[in-house]
């Protein structure tokens, strides 16, 4: 009787303001079958720092937050504060 634990990023979704979405799925298995499945969601807007996030995830933030896609998204929160 092997128990394992293994957490995967599983979803990533990059919104069109910029924010990235992603879920991480917390598996415990026993033996090869699934015992238990729980999941955690993060979400992280343009320019955030990255330290810490999954490689896969900071990888696609890079890729989608373009000066131009962070300045839109700073220019947007500057707009709604009161």
């Amino acid at each position: 009787m092997a128990l394992t634990k293994t957490t995967n990023v599983d979803q990533i979704t990059v919104t069109e303001n910029g924010i990235v979405l992603y879920r991480e799925a917390t598996r415990i298995m026993e033996d090869g079958e699934q015992l238990s499945q729980t999941y955690h969601r993060t979400s992280l807007t343009p320019g955030q720092d990255l330290t810490g996030q999954p490689a896969n995830v900071a990888a696609i933030c890079n890729v989608a937050w373009t000066a131009e896609v962070i300045a839109a998204y700073q220019a947007q929160m500057a707009a709604s504060q009161p």
